[in-house]
């Protein structure tokens, strides 16, 4: 196994950073263009969103398949695939001048980035000490923040003083080269044993069962509606601000983005939260954080957006470390189908969430977007309630075991 302080932890950290800081790189690239988009095409943000929600929604639907192929070939083969594709299937939006084709090619891309994002908590589940894996998912999710930092101040400034093309041309070179050095460093598996059963029967079997667990199906819920309100909360505030009375540059109102740090730090942290306290408590804090991010964003000045920004940000990757964290932890067996599948419902939430509170921004502004996120928040807090439950329940069962062994 490998354990905190080692050259092989290092390296392993170091590569599965990388790695996803890639995938998030190239699945946000094209969120912070949907008003040059709008403008580009003459159409609705709701429609020109699907170039968000294509890619998250196709990722979302290939995990199991993904995470089913790694439980035969291991989890190392399948990340390596995924990252090799990513510089040409980046390349394929450049291929077509209509939204519907740039659309499906955000679909393959989204099909190519959901290899990597299916099996890196598996991987390091199986190949991590307990004490080095609750460290190393806490700084992956740091990862993914910073990538998706990356991506979006990347598309938005390169747009904006050059063109979109360029960003495309660019993120492309960047993801081969980053892929080769995941190569290089990232230790090959010596844990994995492959699935005794490999028929699709089986593994639609374990996709049930999954969902038939309370304590594993409550944790994915939370995480797809905790993703569907941050995500598309950013969306939205992008409008806002490209919009009168404030007309923001795109490079600009992209900056935005930078207020994900605040959640690289807060995912971070969660890991030292759990080895303390629950992780539906972690859940409570980080849902109510995220609700004040919103309501300081009421007031109209841009100090007041940026610290709502940076609430909402800190609040959900809190959020979401604990709950991804919950399940890799709670699933007992096809740990990398169990990963997939919440990652299935948070970004099938990303993915349809931009339609529901970009429909709250146009019916109401900013206090449409308070209300419909607000019932969302509560959601997740009934949510947690349950999860709190099943671990009262984990630790009766625990300390009636070692009542009885003590005997």
């Amino acid at each position: 196994m490998i354990d905190l302080n080692t050259t092989e932890y290092r390296r392993a950290r170091l590569a599965l950073g990388l790695g996803g800081f890639l995938i998030f790189c190239n699945l946000y690239l094209f969120q912070p263009l949907l008003p040059v988009m709008t403008e580009a095409f003459s159409v609705s943000a709701a429609r020109v969103n699907w170039l968000v929600a294509g890619g998250t929604l196709a990722l979302s639907a290939t995990l199991i398949p993904w995470a089913i192929c790694s439980e035969v070939i291991g989890r190392y083969k399948v990340m390596m695939v995924s990252l090799s594709l990513l510089p040409v299937v980046g390349l394929m939006v450049l291929a077509t001048d209509s939204l519907l084709g740039m659309t499906l090619a955000r679909a393959a891309m989204g099909i190519s980035l959901a290899g990597f994002t299916a099996v890196a908590v598996a991987y390091m589940a199986e190949e991590f000490s307990p004490k080095a894996l609750m460290i190393a998912v806490g700084a992956y999710v740091s990862a993914n923040s910073f990538g998706g930092i990356t991506g979006r101040v990347f598309g938005g400034v390169i747009a904006q003083y050059w063109s979109w093309q360029l960003a495309v041309v660019v993120m492309a070179l960047f993801s081969l080269a980053g892929a080769i050095v995941v190569y290089i460093l990232l230790p090959k598996a010596k844990q994995f044993s492959p699935a005794p059963e490999v028929s699709l029967r089986s593994h639609v079997r374990q996709v049930v069962a999954h969902i038939q667990t309370p304590k594993l199906w409550i944790a994915m819920l939370i995480g797809g509606v905790n993703f569907a309100l941050f995500v598309n909360l950013f969306t939205v505030m992008g409008l806002r601000l490209v919009a009168p009375p404030y007309s923001m540059p795109v490079s600009v109102a992209s900056m935005i983005f930078l207020c994900y740090l605040s959640g690289s730090i807060t995912a971070r942290l969660s890991g030292h939260w759990k080895s303390r306290w629950s992780v539906p408590s972690g859940i409570f804090l980080g849902t109510a954080v995220s609700f004040l991010g919103t309501l300081v964003a009421v007031h109209d000045s841009v100090q007041s957006m940026i610290i709502g920004l940076l609430l909402i940000s800190s609040g959900s990757f809190f959020s979401h470390s604990m709950t991804y964290g919950w399940v890799s932890q709670k699933a007992t067996r096809a740990r990398a189908t169990a990963n997939a599948l919440y990652l299935v419902h948070y970004y099938a939430g990303g993915g349809l969430g931009g339609f529901y509170l970009i429909a709250c921004w146009e019916a109401k502004g900013w206090p449409g977007v308070v209300i419909g996120s607000g019932g969302l928040y509560t959601l997740i807090s009934f949510m947690a309630i349950r999860m709190m439950k099943f671990e009262r329940r984990g630790t009766s069962a625990t300390r009636k075991l070692s009542s009885i062994e003590s005997d």
